[in-house]
């Protein structure tokens, strides 16, 4: 009885230890589609993130392959990656969720790939609460895309959350009210090994994992060549 008792807890501990490294590959390949994601709506001159946009933007977050699917309910669901400018740089990541619903008329499924650019206190204040509602708790809207956004200053000096999307290779809008944008605890402890407070990892208070190194570098290179653009 003991032997066989052992043997079960024995194969309930492999069990758990796939599931956990088999979480933790899937978290690492979206850190690296997110940075695909963000390179892609970086390095379309005419219709990607602007240069002064991304330079002003206080937090990150990149969603790649958001999906969207419906039959006259909609809804949306996706995981995602935050980071945070501190005072050395960017933080170490943290890891999102976002789910909702819509109505309409509409039918299918669909990858979005989905950039949120926090771009002021407020924004940030919402982020760092682990869990808010878009339209609701935080304001967000379309931002603006190529290279003259001069037009556009009032969008960006109102707006908490840009958003930028892409689908099929080419952009797009989307609607986001009532999408709620929260902590993923499950990615967040594939990584770090335990569940990591939300707060102290944006702010730069936790130490970045040599997995998420690659993802932090393509957020410097994208944030870097936009300062040094506008000669900062």
């Amino acid at each position: 009885m003991k032997f066989k008792s052992a043997l079960i807890i024995g194969a309930l501990a492999l069990a758990n230890c796939n599931l956990w490294a088999s979480a933790r590959q899937d978290t690492i390949e979206r850190l690296h589609m997110a940075s695909n994601v963000l390179l892609a709506l970086t390095n379309t001159p005419d219709k990607g993130i602007p240069e002064d946009v991304m330079n002003s933007a206080k937090c990150i977050v990149v969603f790649p392959h958001l999906l969207k699917a419906g039959f006259i309910f909609g809804g949306e669901h996706g995981r995602g990656v935050a980071t945070c400018r501190t005072s050395t740089g960017w933080s170490a990541p943290a890891f999102v969720s976002i789910g909702g619903g819509s109505w309409g008329l509409q039918i299918g499924v669909e990858g979005i790939d989905l950039v949120m650019l926090v771009m002021n206190d407020h924004g940030l204040q919402h982020l760092l609460t682990n869990k808010f509602e878009l339209g609701g708790d935080a304001s967000a809207s379309a931002g603006p895309v190529g290279r003259e956004t001069s037009a556009s200053t009032s969008v960006m000096a109102n707006s908490e959350i840009l958003t930028y999307s892409r689908s099929r290779g080419a952009f797009a809008g989307i609607t986001l009210d009532g999408s709620v944008v929260e902590q993923d605890h499950d990615s967040t402890d594939a990584i770090y090994g335990h569940n990591t407070d939300f707060h102290r990892v944006l702010a730069g208070d936790v130490k970045a994992p040599a997995s998420t190194l690659p993802f932090l570098h393509t957020v410097a290179m994208v944030s870097h060549k936009s300062e040094v653009a506008e000669g900062k």
